[in-house]
């Protein structure tokens, strides 16, 4: 079983939306995912609530309940599992990274977002976790050359020694539209520029959680 753990200390960067669109995308055919809330907004079971289909998964958690509903989800054979945190309340994060087998940690590009980083992955190293740093909600590309601002945020979050994902998620207003209806861009919008982004980030997730899965020679 796999468990991604979406975090931030800072709020609005795009945790939820990751969450839902990621979750279905870990799904398989007869073999949900799992999504676990532990934000209390409760913002997505409210989407899931929309949903014309019970797929992915989901239970509204508490931080603290994450080892029993871990442990329970491997007896019952789930194939992964993608944990929503709340931003701020520092216990609660690192409560899921801990049982992460992968952390995501979604930042938009401007300068305020990227100073908030760095305590996300402090929090990442004290539990011994090298997470993966994903842009988001970025202007969209224009030309072969993405945009500066964005450039200037790989360059800033690789200094502060984070791995960062190659696919960057745009700010596109099909995500709003798709979430409105209960589903993801890849549902709503399949063959979208956002659809494909999303899908892009989630080959690099599946490969890096591969990597990590190998056994050692």
């Amino acid at each position: 079983m796999q468990v991604i753990s979406i975090a931030a200390r800072k709020g609005g960067v795009g945790k939820t939306t990751l969450s839902m669109h990621l979750s279905v995308l870990a799904s398989a055919p007869g073999k949900p995912a799992l999504l676990l809330d532990t934000d209390p907004q409760r913002s997505l079971a409210w989407w899931h609530r929309l949903r014309a289909v019970d797929e992915p998964n989901l239970i509204e958690a508490e931080a603290r309940e994450l080892p029993d509903l871990i442990e329970a989800a491997r007896r019952e054979g789930i194939g992964r599992v993608i944990i929503d945190t709340p931003p701020h309340a520092e216990d609660s994060i690192l409560s899921a990274m801990r049982v992460a087998d992968l952390v995501l940690v979604p930042t938009r590009p401007g300068p305020l977002d990227l100073a908030a980083v760095s305590s996300t992955l402090d929090l990442a190293q004290r539990v011994g976790k090298a997470p993966l740093a994903v842009i988001n909600h970025a202007p969209p590309r224009t030309g072969a050359a993405e945009p500066s601002i964005v450039s200037e945020a790989r360059a800033a979050l690789a200094n502060m020694g984070a791995t960062v994902a190659k696919t960057v998620l745009a700010n596109r207003v099909s995500m709003s539209h798709a979430i409105l209806t209960g589903s993801t861009v890849n549902e709503h919008e399949p063959g979208g520029k956002a659809a494909g982004e999303v899908e892009a980030l989630w080959r690099e997730i599946e490969a890096l959680l591969s990597r990590n899965a190998r056994p050692a020679r």
